[in-house]
């Protein structure tokens, strides 16, 4: 049966280490790409409208991710308000972009995880977590001292530091990052960040190599990588290059999950390339490149 390694490090004494190293970037913080240099520690914010304190809209055994992760006891789901992107698109702009949430303690996180673990969640699921690592980290720590030993998902939109991710090294179990885009300029365009690719690339070597290629038991996820790409309308991503990444960079083996599921929400409808959902077509032209460039694990 799968250990969580950060089982092993909270052994080692290194999981408070981390957890101190990751709440003193907080002081000038560099948490993400941003690296706004704000104090949040002081309650100051940046570009993710973050502070000291945690804010979540909702936690529970979710179902609607993918069949490896929810199994028939869910995913245990945890939504965290705000985010390092302003995605033009996104269907939970509420959350995301208007701060909807509430403010809870760190130990409070800890006691929701546990929670979730005692309802049979196969898993803790972190959505949109990047603005607070050192808190989670820390929330970690305590229900680790508590008890929680389910693999740690951490999913995220691929906008990530590499040096923030170095110091994730086995405290998480199951990356689960979007690759949006095949330039940097479409992500500053309808995300709002102006290296969107150069970051993402670098960002799922990093976790590759912590995580290595998706591991199964049972048909159950416990360890590894699993990419999701959202295909736009109107072609507006060269995925062929997205794809023919993560081929050449990470493995032939990578998950990779092609979602057809986009649908215009909260500014995309102003916008002419990304007012209607997508076709049939230009979902399974996606799904023809992955299968021809030679991608074998493709959902």
């Amino acid at each position: 049966m799968y250990s969580p390694k950060y089982l092993d490090l909270l052994k080692q004494g290194e999981l408070a280490k981390r957890v101190e190293k990751l709440k003193s970037k907080l002081e000038s913080c560099t948490i993400c790409p941003h690296k706004c240099h704000v104090n949040r520690q002081e309650k100051e914010v940046g570009f993710c409208k973050s502070s000291n304190k945690i804010n979540i809209s909702s936690y529970g055994p979710h179902f609607g991710e993918e069949r490896c992760l929810v199994g028939e006891s869910g995913s245990g789901t945890i939504f965290f308000t705000n985010c390092v992107l302003k995605c033009v698109y996104c269907q939970n702009y509420q959350i995301s972009q208007e701060g909807y949430g509430v403010n809870i303690s760190e130990r409070r996180l800890a006691s929701i995880m546990l929670k979730l673990q005692k309802k049979g969640c196969l898993n803790i699921n972190l959505v949109s977590p990047t603005q607070y690592i050192p808190q989670i980290v820390s929330a970690i720590y305590i229900g680790a001292r508590k008890g929680l030993n389910l693999p740690i998902v951490y999913n995220t939109g691929g906008y990530e530091s590499l040096e923030t991710l170095k110091l994730l090294d086995n405290i998480i179990d199951i990356y689960m990052p979007d690759f949006k885009y095949s330039n940097n300029e479409l992500g500053e365009k309808y995300s709002g960040v102006v290296d969107y690719y150069k970051t993402a690339t670098k960002a799922l070597t990093e976790m590759h190599r912590q995580v290595g290629s998706l591991q199964l038991e049972n048909n159950i996820a416990y360890q590894g990588l699993l990419i999701r790409h959202l295909v736009l309308p109107n072609r507006i991503n060269d995925t062929n290059k997205i794809l023919s990444f993560i081929f050449q960079n990470l493995s032939k083996d990578t998950a990779i999950n092609i979602m057809s599921q986009y649908r215009p929400a909260y500014k995309s409808y102003q916008l002419s390339k990304l007012n209607r959902g997508v076709t049939y077509d230009e979902y399974l032209e996606v799904v023809k490149q992955a299968k021809e460039i030679g991608l074998s694990n493709v959902i």
